[in-house]
């Protein structure tokens, strides 16, 4: 922004008053105003010094104003401070910050001579770029030429390791600034260092490490406890992140919003609705419900544990509602069954001055998707491109989700083949389209594509659509070749949706003994997903005995699940076996349980109508079956 001198320059003062004034605003994070002193300095005719400009390029720092920063630079060398370590390290670190590397080391050849302070600005700015093999190259230098290295030169080294998540070799290099800590006696010097070491082991998902180190350390801050707290909920242990979160309670340890955020996540993983509603009792006795993140964090919350009631009145609560209020209500909405109140909502948003963005418009196209409505899906495309959203990927992969589930795979594929810079979400949005469609040589011919011509590196995910597609087409060799590769070549570990996708795959094309060795042989969180399918392919194969092995097994483990009973039920009517189909459904009466009733819907000129398994309400009734007794005559007429 362009700074314009201030009333201060109509008075002549000393410079120790303006480095007063400049020391004062800077620490005072006043950056821009600092700026604006300096300017009313320069035209009162008074030049700075070697204290005046470390605090002026910090403000440039801040700010990220390369374009004041290299003005500065000019006025650094013109004055001759070009040799002073304190002006030449805030040089470095103004650079580094404000992302230009190469800039920051220029600067730092250039110094005749270094601090401690220097090597770590430069280390620094190596690893905020994640450029660690020079950032230890730097360390290594520095150790060679007799700067031993402060906590600070392994914070910032250490922090350049949390970012390259994907690189087995960042962890190992990072385990062995944990040595170089110990080796040095500085592992627990500060706090600080303490906290990114631990951060290091929760970014790379080693929580065995991290809670060694965390219980070994004897200072504590908040921000430790975070830390810690942040990783169990990462890693989908939120039980350990509750225990944590009591031990600060009973410790009287300062609990902040950041520490709210994390319980938070803990309780929309767990889905529990008397701890959500305990924890957000516990926000409000602190003061922190107003917080924008806390509040869209809560409507969250509540609509994952099933009470969208409790979540909706928070949303309506909220005076200044921003775009991620409306999202995290319209996805509430999408996520729990309720796409009709999620379009609703959407609807309403539209109206006001706030603009949907990606995030929006893909949890819109997933309640369309799971609305089945091909008509509104198209709308919300219009409204895309009349928003210039359309090259934005997020959207892009939901619409090729959308249009696939509406049964438009044509429209799924030509907004897949219009896309540039396709990431991994793309083409498992598009590959799980042809799997769901039944399209497997479509899918496999994709994923081939994928890895070898494009070298994308596939996930768990992308492998649960290629043996979903498998499955579907019955094709078993191609289906266990890649359950087996992506163990072997990419060390993905089978997750429940694998197993049971191998297992559908087998049990649809009769294979039921090697279907049942391969339960048997599964975790048993993936074995009560499994039976399920298995009992299904026993059905369609006609094998009473291992269905009523796989029945077994599934009351034994989901003996209040109505629909084990149903499956089982079936089973017998299938091979004329009435009374022991008899004796089934009077075990869901017995039990008290209740059957879900069936039930199918159709859109007609925008309007949804929806037809459950006998229910004689509809007026329309007897049209309906008059109309389907012709078709009936018609197909038996043409045969």
């Amino acid at each position: 922004m362009p700074l314009r001198p201030s009333s201060l320059a109509t008075f002549k003062r000393p410079l120790y008053l303006w480095n007063l004034m400049i020391r004062d605003s800077t620490n005072n994070g006043f950056f821009t105003e600092t700026l604006k002193i300096y300017t009313s300095m320069a035209h009162s005719g008074v030049h700075g010094n070697t204290f005046t400009y470390p605090l002026l390029l910090k403000a440039c720092a801040n700010l990220n104003s390369i374009s004041l920063g290299t003005m500065l630079h000019g006025h650094v060398l013109k004055l001759g401070f070009q040799g002073d370590i304190f002006v030449q390290t805030a040089l470095v670190d103004m650079y580094s910050k404000c992302a230009l590397v190469a800039c920051a080391r220029n600067v730092f050849d250039e110094m005749p001579q270094r601090s401690i302070v220097s090597w770590n600005a430069m280390i620094s700015a190596y690893s905020r770029g994640s450029s660690m093999n020079q950032a230890l190259s730097l360390l290594k230098e520095m150790w060679v030429l007799r700067y031993e290295p402060s906590s600070s030169t392994f914070v910032s080294i250490l922090s350049g390791f949390s970012k390259n998540l994907n690189s087995f070799n960042s962890l190992c290099q990072g385990m062995s600034m944990h040595c170089c800590l110990i080796k040095l006696g500085l592992l627990y010097s500060e706090v600080s260092l303490a906290n990114s070491l631990m951060s290091m082991y929760v970014q790379f998902s080693k929580m065995g490490e991290a809670n060694k180190f965390f219980d070994s350390m004897d200072e504590k801050s908040t921000i430790s406890w975070t830390i810690i707290m942040g990783g169990y909920v990462k890693v989908g242990r939120a039980v350990e992140a509750f225990s944590l979160f009591n031990q600060m309670q009973k410790q009287s340890i300062d609990i902040d919003f950041v520490v709210f955020l994390n319980i938070i996540f803990g309780c929309i993983q767990v889905g529990e609705l008397f701890l959500a509603s305990s924890v957000h009792s516990l926000v409000l006795k602190c003061g922190c419900s107003e917080e924008d993140s806390i509040e869209n964090l809560l409507i969250t919350m509540y609509a994952k544990c099933g009470n969208l009631t409790s979540a909706r009145m928070i949303f309506d609560l909220i005076v200044d509602k921003n775009i991620l209020s409306w999202t995290s209500m319209i996805a509430g909405y999408a996520h729990s069954g309720n796409p009709e109140k999620a379009l609703d909502l959407f609807r309403r948003l539209v109206r006001t001055d706030i603009r949907p963005n990606g995030a929006t418009l893909a949890t819109v196209l997933s309640a369309c998707a799971d609305l089945g409505s091909l008509s509104i899906g198209q709308e919300i495309e219009e409204y895309i491109f009349l928003n210039g959203l359309e090259l934005d990927q997020q959207v892009q992969t939901s619409l090729i989700h959308m249009y696939s589930k509406c049964g438009s795979i044509k429209k799924a594929r030509e907004v897949f083949e219009k896309m540039t810079g396709k990431d991994l979400a793309v083409w498992t949005s598009m590959i799980n389209s042809y799997a769901i469609h039944g399209m497997g040589k479509e899918a496999i011919s994709l994923f081939r594509k994928m890895t070898i011509a494009e070298q994308i590196v596939p996930d768990a995910v992308v492998y649960t659509s290629i043996l979903l597609a498998c499955s579907h087409s019955g094709l078993v060799e191609d289906g266990l070749k890649y359950f087996k590769s992506m163990q072997k070549e990419f060390g993905i570990a089978p997750t429940v949706e694998h197993y049971t996708c191998l297992v559908d795959l087998l049990g649809r094309v009769g294979q039921l003994d090697l279907a049942l060795d391969i339960i048997q042989g599964m975790p048993l969180e993936a074995q009560a997903q499994s039976w399920a399918p298995f009992l299904s392919a026993c059905r369609i194969h006609g094998n009473v005995e291992l269905g009523e092995l796989a029945a077994v097994k599934l009351l034994e483990l989901s003996p209040g699940k109505s629909a084990n009973y149903v499956l089982m039920a079936n089973l017998y009517t299938s091979l004329g076996k009435w009374k022991e189909a008899q004796r089934m459904r009077k075990l869901i009466d017995g039990k008290g349980l209740v059957k879900e009733s069936g039930w199918s819907q159709v859109e007609i000129n925008g309007r949804f109508h929806m037809f459950a398994a006998g229910n004689q309400s509809r007026v329309q009734l007897d049209n309906i079956y008059k109309t389907l007794e012709d078709l009936n005559f018609t197909l038996q007429e043409g045969s």
